[in-house]
């Protein structure tokens, strides 16, 4: 079974400058790592996400290389410490080529 990557992402609306805020995302994915067999004994082709990355205006600040054994619909947490407003961006690469992306904006005041 298929479905389509649906990503959900927390990050704070607003900071301080020079605030350090976390971010979360997860992203529904079936993981699928290509070691299990079907009802009919055939292989199931791997299908994973095998790269996340987070950018911040354009400026890639924070990359995961992901592999099979990652459990299925994949959490990411880290840190980022927030100088100016701006925004994010959040994507997911699978191994058929598709990309999830998500946008957030960051307001420092």
């Amino acid at each position: 079974m298929t479905t389509k990557a649906q990503p959900r992402v927390r990050v704070p609306a607003q900071a301080k400058a020079g605030e350090i805020i976390e971010i979360k995302s997860l992203i529904s994915h079936e993981m699928e790592s290509g070691q299990r067999k079907d009802a009919e004994g055939k292989q199931i082709p791997r299908k994973i996400l095998n790269t996340f990355q987070a950018s911040f205006d354009g400026k890639p600040f924070f990359t995961a290389s992901w592999f099979p054994s990652i459990s299925a619909n994949p959490y990411q947490s880290f840190f980022f410490k927030a100088t100016r407003s701006g925004e994010f961006k959040f994507t997911w690469r699978d191994d058929d080529g598709s990309i999830a992306e998500h946008v957030a904006k960051l307001t420092v005041a």
